[in-house]
């Protein structure tokens, strides 16, 4: 049988990549994106392309009423993929800014998650793929909210692992480093929305650091970026593994601060990251 499987954030970079492998591949991909544009774009490229906002859980309903319709009821895996970033520094950003980025990043992916499990445990199987960071794993300055949704995406990811223990649905996480994606510039309008950097009493290091990074046109790839391709092909190992690892690394940039993280005490790994 056709294998099937829902992915989020499709509408470029990771999603987009990991949609047309496995649809390459045979699968039945179900490549959901936030905006009906970016769903219609996928849709006239030969995929079903539902729409799903994991601000708007009416969205995930109708997804996944939408999924089960075409599968008669199965879905084998799903892949939660799509979040955003806001740049700043903690002090100066607004609680309804972390409140925004929670919607989307940490619990929308818990309601698609609650919304699949009942589909998986049914059919007896399924394949819940996470889509973390190696800031899930150590932290990076300026980055706090995104930093803090990937922290809390692990905990809820590890502890659903544990608790489906015996069910024959594995939990995953895949923690990517660099990837070449358009995260960056689209984190712009929500550092515009929310951060006042201007009346900040870090003015000056918004001015010489933050604001160049985010503004100025990358002339290459980062340190350790990969493509999203590299991304993809940790996804089919987690997919096609009798038995998936927990979590799986991707780039250079991860396996280092995993390593790191284990050796180094919390002084010691500060005065690393200081000097990124």
């Amino acid at each position: 049988m056709q294998k099937t499987i829902l992915i989020t954030g499709c509408s470029s970079g990771i999603g987009l990549d990991c949609a047309q492998t496995l649809h390459a591949m045979g699968w039945l991909v179900f490549a959901s994106c936030r905006k009906q544009e970016d769903c219609d774009r996928l849709t006239a490229l030969g995929l079903d392309a539902p729409r799903l906002d994991h601000a708007d859980a009416q969205s995930i309903t109708e997804t996944l009423a939408h999924v089960t319709q075409k599968t008669g009821g199965t879905l084998d895996a799903v892949f939660n993929n799509g979040a955003f970033a806001i740049p700043g520094a903690v002090e100066d950003l607004p609680t309804d800014a972390l409140r925004s980025i929670y919607e989307t990043n940490v619990f929308g992916y818990h309601e698609v998650v609650r919304q699949v499990l009942p589909i998986m445990r049914a059919q007896g199987h399924g394949r819940v793929l996470n889509c973390s960071s190696v800031l899930g794993l150590v932290v990076l300055p300026w980055r706090g909210a995104y930093n803090s949704t990937k922290f809390a995406l692990e905990a809820l990811t590890d502890t659903l692992r544990i608790e489906m223990r015996g069910t024959n649905i594995k939990v995953i996480l895949i923690e990517p480093g660099p990837i070449g994606t358009k995260i960056r510039e689209n984190s712009i309008p929500h550092f515009e929305k929310w951060v006042d950097w201007k009346n900040s009493p870090r003015k000056a290091q918004y001015e010489t650091g933050l604001i160049k990074r985010l503004y100025t046109p990358s002339k290459g790839p980062d340190t350790f970026e990969l493509p999203a391709s590299a991304v993809t092909a940790k996804v089919i190992k987690a997919l096609e593994s009798p038995n998936p690892d927990p979590r799986y690394y991707v780039t250079t940039a991860t396996y280092l601060m995993g390593f790191f993280r284990r050796i180094f005490s919390t002084r010691a790994l500060d005065w690393i990251i200081i000097r990124l």
